[in-house]
């Protein structure tokens, strides 16, 4: 086993253009932060980062979506974000943003670094571009049909039905989502990262864990399926991959270099360098040297991550920092398989999730409840599921009737017996006709069993295995009940007082020793407990290494004569009411998924004859200027070219469109309607629209570049 002098814990920076699910914790937050905790208890040197990540095409899709600028979605995800963490527990020594003036300046240093040292190819290719908006066109702003499974709504870089990885070129009949209409290929040039070239290095690092023949890290612990993809990626034939794109939204590509005009940055080049910005920005406040953490041989490097994100963090990026230089590689990515949620995948576009800051609103005192479910059924190896039912049932069955009985009963028993006072062990006295003498007294038995209890889960805990570690946990709750139960102290009280003493002081260590290493993984328990046993909260600094040495040396874990605290339950009965608003709101979102799947077409109007339709008279037009009515919601004044005159039309899409972004836009004109004054402006027309089943107003226009003027037939 390699030994390491520092730990640098990553979690996957969550992408700051939706709420966090319980997905997202089950995938990479919480088996992170149960490990980041462990390491503290173990007293290790440890470092956990994380921070939104803040960029690329998907933001500017939802800034436009909710009609607000990227920066104000960003700042309304990254609070969001912050907030939802510290509800649910989540212990990030720092938490940055990819946004920051620092990020940005880190990252064109990381580019400027590859690109001066030959690390990047140019390459001329043929992208999606929008004609209408003169931009060349994101991956995720195309659409079309999956030539997969024939899904009409893939985006250009995946298809969310199937799963599957796409090109845009692969969609079958592509749209761009900024105009509606059909985008064409154009040339333009990118920096590409030879991925080829690294090949061979990368398939020594992922199969063996060797790095130019020398040791790097123990591949055994690495999980199955996480080397699988890569070198199913590596047997297939790395490719070379754009580390750049034309966005309007991002990290410019460093100005002193040719041809970086409109460029940016690739989004999986910049977020990944937010784990290092993000230990800068501590190191800064600490006054601590980040590239011991970064640069250092004997520093650890741990990703976690959910396995779609397998291939960023286990090729690209080790590739991206090799090239760099000086820096470490990851040494293990526990990457978890999904969770899915009531039989179906969880869907962010569908609103098919439980979300994790609604959560904690509906349910504020069960943060704990759903870390402990989100645990026990966590996807380690395989995807695993949440239920309502299943979750109500583990919780009443595991963490009320065994954890919160045991703990409570010892504690109402102890002040019932021996006024909350935790009293004397006694080696000669017999517990089920055996003395502690004869069994070599306390420290030699049950000191024994829980050091070899809390010894398994820590050897679970270093091989990622958190269900087992929990699991391991409980079964010493379990034979605490079980302690009270065989001796039944309440009985024993009347006949042999002595022998209750003995019950008590060892169910009271079971207690303590559980309230500290029950920490990693329900730490606002942890608290609730040291609150009963009237002890100092767990604040890491090697409390559980502390606990295994007293163990070990049969030390008593909590003296007697020490007095505890008043009875409370940590945990009560959940009631069905409770599951049953839970499993109700999950099923309107299905209800209204099925009514939106379920198109509505406007009823047909009356038939005219061909006579009435020729006295329309309907022209092509371009919008020269466009502003808000005052005191008008939904009025948009416009000046439209017509190529033979200039006129004014009053329309009412202001809640469909920003003025400054229709500007140029070619529509049609109804050009014969009637003059009419709307608020105070005479409007000489109206443009047609079309309308969909949400309402959404699109223009209706000519084929781009068509000329103004012309009559539509």
């Amino acid at each position: 086993m390699l030994e390491y002098k520092r730990h640098l814990i990553t979690a996957a920076l969550p992408y700051a253009n939706g709420p966090l699910h319980i997905g997202h914790l089950a995938g990479a937050y919480l088996p992170a932060d149960i490990y980041v905790r462990f390491l503290r208890l173990m007293d290790k040197d440890v470092l956990f980062v994380c921070g939104s990540d803040e960029h690329g095409a998907a933001i500017t899709m939802r800034a436009m979506k909710e009609k607000l600028s990227p920066q104000e979605i960003i700042d309304k995800y990254h609070q969001l974000f912050q907030e939802t963490f510290r509800g649910i527990g989540i212990s990030f020594d720092h938490y940055d943003r990819t946004s920051s003036p620092r990020h940005h300046r880190t990252s064109q240093e990381f580019f400027h670094k590859l690109y001066d040292t030959g690390q990047f190819t140019e390459i001329e290719s043929n992208q999606y571009y929008d004609e209408s908006f003169q931009q060349f066109l994101a991956d995720r702003y195309i659409t079309g049909t999956c030539p997969r499974c024939g899904n009409p709504s893939a985006f250009g870089d995946q298809c969310e039905k199937c799963g599957s990885s796409l090109s845009p070129t692969e969609l079958i009949q592509p749209v761009s989502v900024l105009s509606g209409q059909a985008p064409v290929l154009r040339s333009t040039r990118h920096w590409y990262f030879p991925l080829d070239r690294h090949a061979e290095w990368l398939n020594e690092y992922i199969t063996k864990g060797t790095i130019d023949g020398q040791e790097h890290h123990d591949p055994g612990i690495w999980k199955n399926h996480v080397p699988g993809q890569c070198k199913s990626w590596i047997d297939n034939g790395l490719q070379p991959r754009a580390m750049t794109r034309d966005l309007d939204w991002g990290i410019d590509v460093p100005q002193d270099i040719p041809g970086s005009q409109g460029k940016k940055l690739y989004v999986w080049l910049d977020a990944p360098i937010g784990y290092i910005t993000s230990t800068q920005e501590y190191a800064e406040l600490k006054g601590l040297n980040w590239e011991d953490y970064w640069k250092s041989s004997d520093s650890q490097l741990i990703h976690f991550i959910g396995k779609d994100n397998i291939v960023f963090h286990c090729i690209i990026f080790p590739a991206i920092l090799k090239a760099h230089g000086d820096f470490i590689l990851p040494h293990i990515v526990p990457a978890n398989q999904f969770m899915n949620l009531e039989g179906d995948k969880i869907s962010t576009s569908r609103n098919w999730a439980v979300w994790v800051h609604e959560y904690l609103r509906d349910l504020p005192d069960y943060q704990d409840a759903l870390r402990y479910y989100l645990i026990k059924n966590m996807p380690e190896q395989k995807d695993s599921e949440f239920t309502w039912k299943s979750f109500q049932e583990n919780y009443n069955n595991e963490l009320v009737n065994n954890l919160s009985n045991f703990v409570h009963r010892v504690n109402v028993l102890t002040h019932k017996f021996f006024d909350g006072i935790v009293p004397e062990f006694d080696p000669d006295i017999y517990i089920n006709g055996v003395t502690g003498e004869e069994l070599g007294g306390f420290h030699d038995s049950e000191c024994i069993y829980l050091f070899d209890q809390l010894h398994e889960c820590c050897e679970y805990l270093r091989q990622f295995d958190f269900r087992s570690a929990l699991k391991t946990l409980m079964e010493i709750s379990t034979s605490g009940n079980q302690l009270l139960q065989n001796n039944e102290p309440w009985k024993l009280i009347k006949e042999d007082p002595d022998a209750v003493a003995v019950v008590m002081n060892l169910s009271l260590h079971y207690v303590t020793a559980l309230s500290v290493a029950i920490h990693p993984f329900l730490p606002f328990t942890s608290d609730k407990m040291r609150d009963l046993l009237n002890l100092p909260k767990i604040e890491g600094n090697g409390a559980l290494l502390q606990l295994l040495d007293q163990l070990a040396e049969g030390e008593q874990i909590i003296p007697a004569g020490h007095k505890i605290s008043e009875a409370k339950y940590i945990f009560t009965k959940m009631e069905d009411k409770i599951i049953e608003e839970q499993i109700s709101k999950l099923e309107q979102t299905k209800s209204t998924n099925a009514s939106a799947t379920a198109i509505t077409y406007p009823e047909p109007k009356p038939e005219i004859s061909y006579d009435d339709f020729s006295r329309m008279d309907i022209r092509t037009a371009r919008i020269l200027t466009a502003e808000r009515v005052p005191k008008a919601d939904k009025l948009l004044k416009l000046q439209l070219d017509l190529g033979y005159e200039t006129r004014t039309v009053v329309s009412g899409i202001a809640e469909h469109y920003q003025p400054e972004e229709i500007i140029g836009r070619e529509v049609s004109l109804l050009a014969n309607l009637a003059p009419r004054v709307i608020r105070g402006v005479e409007s000489r027309g109206m443009i047609l629209m079309a309308e969909n089943e949400e309402g959404k107003l699109s223009f209706v226009s000519a084929t781009p570049g068509w000329r103004t003027g012309f009559t539509i037939k």
